[in-house]
């Protein structure tokens, strides 16, 4: 499969044979009290559910009258799949003292009970249904204590969410033309995930998302693995509104390059990381897509849950496909938890323990510039 961006891969090349890469017109320096600043956490953690955040794929809830219950930032929810195949979502907390109106992590239901006291809600549109013992309140109006909703904006077969319930986002606007020029050909809108695995680290998320999108470390950090397959110190960003792209060539591309002959803007040659603001990041290869979302912790500045999930078309599931992505996942793991994730709670350690003065990301760090530089900008930095 060739890439949209012939452009970039001539950038590439350039820069392979130059020995340069794309830089930012500045340093970036970083508080190194934003990663372990339980007031600066809060802030972060309010700013994410004002934003279009994406809690799940569609293929969750891919049948008409299915649903998924799921915690983000503390707050619980349900997703539902109406009978007219829109999404919605709502609180899965009961109206009357508060306790969860459904326990199951997914399903199909048409409505939802809590077992508390038995207070029930319709699917369709979160109304109250019934109360056990009516006739003993003074009176419940019903129209008036359905489960308050949230907005879901189904794109790409992403999940997105607006947690506040006061968010004034549009999905078209917030994602914008470039973005769903880059995710339109995946089609993953009709994918289905492959393989889902979820991480709880004692390390800050943006340290996390640092780490995922860094160009500079994998000859240094990965030198055996990643750091063979992947070019350190070239890369070409794209910025797309509030959102950005790394682009990195692969060590076969930069053979080639400097050995004078030809390369294509194809998976052999190069990879890439779309960063969906604020925390999730969609990384494409040959076979599948591998979809990451890194949340806050609810409670404290150095900790937060990584989400990775591998999202296959079904045509492409053959067992030769399956057993090129299983090896994918093999590297990632590898990579991750053995490497990437030690070192950034050596980081997240050393940040507690010294939280003066600043990290500097230079020039040559547009990709993980760009998160601090967007948190800056909506929190007023």
């Amino acid at each position: 499969m060739t890439l949209l961006n012939s452009d970039v891969a001539d950038l590439l090349v350039r820069h392979l044979r130059a020995g340069t890469t794309e830089m930012s017109p500045t340093d970036l320096r970083v508080p190194i009290s934003h990663f372990v600043s339980e007031e600066r956490a809060a802030k972060e953690r309010e700013l994410l559910t004002r934003l279009p955040v994406i809690i799940g794929h569609g293929s969750e809830i891919a049948e008409r009258g299915s649903f998924l219950t799921r915690e983000i930032l503390g707050i619980p929810l349900i997703v539902v799949r109406r009978s007219d195949g829109t999404v919605q979502g709502y609180l899965n907390i009961c109206r009357h003292r508060g306790g969860r109106v459904e326990e199951a992590p997914c399903g199909t239901k048409r409505v939802f009970t809590c077992h508390y006291h038995g207070w029930s809600y319709g699917r369709e549109d979160g109304t109250l249904r019934g109360v056990p013992y009516d006739d003993f309140y003074t009176h419940v109006e019903k129209d008036r204590h359905g489960l308050h909703t949230v907005r879901i904006a189904e794109r790409h077969g992403f999940l997105f969410a607006d947690l506040s319930g006061t968010a004034d986002w549009d999905i078209d606007d917030w994602l914008g033309p470039e973005v769903d020029a880059q995710l339109a050909p995946f089609g993953l809108d009709g994918a289905e995930i492959f393989l889902d695995k979820t991480f709880t680290l004692d390390i800050n998320w943006k340290i996390v998302l640092d780490g995922a999108i860094d160009v500079l470390h994998p000859k240094f950090l990965h030198p055996t693995g990643v750091g063979k397959l992947i070019e350190t110190n070239t890369s070409v960003w794209r910025r797309y509104g509030r959102h950005g792209q790394s682009f990195s060539p692969r060590t076969r591309m930069g053979d080639r390059a400097r050995a004078g002959e030809e390369v294509d803007a194809s998976f052999r040659y190069m990879g890439s990381n779309l960063m969906l603001y604020p925390n999730s990041m969609v990384i494409s290869t040959p076979d599948h897509v591998e979809f990451w979302t890194v949340w806050p912790d609810p409670e404290t500045a150095g900790r937060s849950t990584t989400r990775i999930r591998f999202l296959v078309r079904p045509e492409k599931r053959t067992e030769h496909v399956e057993g090129r992505i299983r090896r994918s996942w093999e590297i990632l793991e590898e990579a991750a938890s053995k490497e990437d994730w030690p070192m950034e709670v050596t980081i997240q350690q050393n940040a507690k323990a010294r939280p003066e003065g600043t990290f500097l990301y230079g020039r040559n760090e547009q990709s993980c510039q760009h998160l601090h530089r967007e948190l800056a900008a909506d929190l007023g930095d």
